[in-house]
C-alpha cells in the first residue's frame, strides 16, 4: 500500500496547453478577404455565410472550455477582493449616475402638501422595500382618532373604545403614521390586516372593520354597555414590556407631553422682540 501511494504522487502531472482562441472579429476579417465569387448576396454567398456561422459556432467546444478554465493564474488578473471592489465601484456610479441625471426629472411630479381636513381623517400606511417582492408589502394599516369620527355622543365614544378592544390606545401609535404631538384625547383606533393577496383588499376590509365599528357604537338600544369599564390590560401590558415605568402610580394617562412644557420657559420671539 505504501509503494502504491508512493506511486501515484511520483506520478507526473500533464498539463494540456490551451488552444490559441481567435476572436469572432478575426474570424470574419480573413472570411471577408478570401470570401469566394457567389458571396455578393447571391444564394451561394448566403449558404457559405450561414455555414461560416455554423463552423464559428462549433469552434468552442466543451474541451475548449475546460483548457481555458484550466489556464494557470499567470498574474494577469487581480484576485477575487478586486472584482469584488469594482463591483461595488460600478454599483456605485449606477446609482450617482441616476441621482445626476434621472432625480431632476421627479419635479414634474411635484405637488404641493394639503393638510387633511375632517373630512379624510385616516391615515393608512404600507411598507415597501423598494420594489422588491415581500409578504409584507400586502399589509395596510389604519389608524384614526376617535375624536374625528362621526361619533354621536359620549356614550358611543365610550361603546367604540370597548369594541375596538386592543385595537385602541390612549395614545397615538409609534408604528401608525400619526404624529406623536398631536392632542391623546378620546385616544386612537389602530387597526391592521394582511390576510388577502392584495393590498386593496386588506385596505377595503380594514375600512370595513371601522365602519362597522362606527354603525355599531352608534346603534341605539347600546346601553348595556354604557356601565362597562374599558380594559386596559392590553396597555399594561406593553407599557411593562416596554420597561419605562409607565405602569406604575397612573402613568398610563398622566405621560407628559410637549404640550405640558411650561410656555414661560420658551424663548422670546422675534415679533416680542421687536414690540
Amino acid at each position: 500500500m505504501a509503494f502504491r501511494v508512493a506511486r501515484c504522487l511520483t506520478r507526473p502531472v500533464h498539463r494540456y496547453q490551451p488552444r490559441p482562441v481567435i476572436s469572432s472579429s478575426l474570424r470574419r476579417s480573413f472570411a471577408a478577404s478570401a470570401s469566394p465569387p457567389g458571396s455578393d448576396g447571391s444564394k451561394g454567398g448566403d449558404k457559405l455565410a450561414a455555414r461560416k456561422k455554423e463552423e464559428d459556432d462549433e469552434l468552442i467546444t466543451e474541451d475548449l472550455l475546460e483548457d481555458i478554465l484550466e489556464d494557470p493564474y499567470d498574474g494577469d488578473d487581480t484576485v477575487s477582493a478586486g472584482h469584488m471592489m469594482l463591483q461595488q465601484q460600478r454599483e456605485t456610479l449606477h446609482y450617482l449616475r441616476l441621482i445626476e441625471h434621472e432625480m431632476p426629472k421627479l419635479v414634474a411630479y411635484r405637488k404641493p402638501f394639503i393638510p387633511p381636513t375632517s373630512a379624510t381623517p385616516l391615515v393608512v400606511r404600507s411598507l415597501g422595500y423598494g420594489g422588491e417582492p415581500h409578504p409584507a408589502t400586502n399589509k395596510r394599516v389604519v389608524v384614526v382618532a376617535v375624536d374625528d369620527l362621526p361619533l354621536k355622543d359620549e356614550a358611543a365614544i365610550h361603546r367604540i373604545k370597548l369594541l375596538a378592544g386592543p385595537r385602541w390606545a390612549p395614545r397615538p401609535p409609534s408604528d401608525g403614521g400619526s404624529s406623536n404631538l398631536d392632542n391623546w384625547g378620546n385616544g386612537y383606533i389602530k387597526i391592521s390586516c394582511e390576510n388577502f393577496p392584495k393590498p386593496e383588499m386588506n385596505l377595503s376590509w380594514a375600512s370595513d372593520t371601522l365602519d362597522r365599528l362606527i354603525q355599531e357604537a352608534n346603534r341605539p338600544g347600546k346601553n348595556k354597555l354604557d356601565n362597562v369599564p374599558l380594559d386596559l390590560r392590553h396597555i399594561y401590558s406593553r407599557a411593562r414590556k416596554a420597561k419605562k415605568g409607565e405602569h406604575l402610580r397612573g402613568r398610563i394617562y398622566s405621560r407628559p407631553t410637549i404640550h405640558d412644557f411650561p410656555k414661560e420657559w420658551l424663548p422670546p420671539t422675534a415679533t416680542s422682540d421687536s414690540n
